[in-house]
């Protein structure tokens, strides 16, 4: 497992692959936190890997080293790289399509988790199972 650090250095290089744009009025940037995060409403078992904020602090991208290190432990460095990539471009994508005033992938995100809850009988208010 690649540590903290070096998640942290291959991330900064990772965004520098994408054109300047998808950086605009990103203002918080993109931060690499050392926790891990679970859905409040999931349970223990679904770790969130990065999130895309817009709120009164601005714009930013938080991604959980944690939650990468709990999921990807067992796996080699490349699995952990890819993940590492599609998480930063999924998060990106939150971004622009706030920046076009276009909710797609928050929607899609969403029906994925009620499914998963559906699937594991998740009660959708309180978290515990039905």
């Amino acid at each position: 497992m690649l540590s903290f650090d070096e998640v942290g250095e291959l991330l900064d290089e990772m965004a520098e692959t994408f054109p300047e744009e998808f950086f605009r009025e990103l203002n918080g940037g993109i931060s690499l936190l050392p926790q891990k995060k679970r859905d409040r409403k999931t349970g223990p078992d679904l770790f969130i890997m990065g999130e895309y904020c817009f709120n009164e602090m601005g714009r930013y991208i938080n991604l959980y080293y944690g939650s990468f290190a709990a999921v990807y432990r067992h796996e080699t460095d490349e699995v952990l790289k890819e993940e590492l990539f599609q998480t930063l471009t999924h998060e990106l994508t939150h971004h622009m399509e706030s920046l076009a005033g276009d909710r797609s992938l928050e929607y899609k995100d969403e029906r994925f988790l009620q499914e998963y809850r559906l699937e594991r009988k998740i009660s959708d208010d309180s978290g515990t199972n039905s």
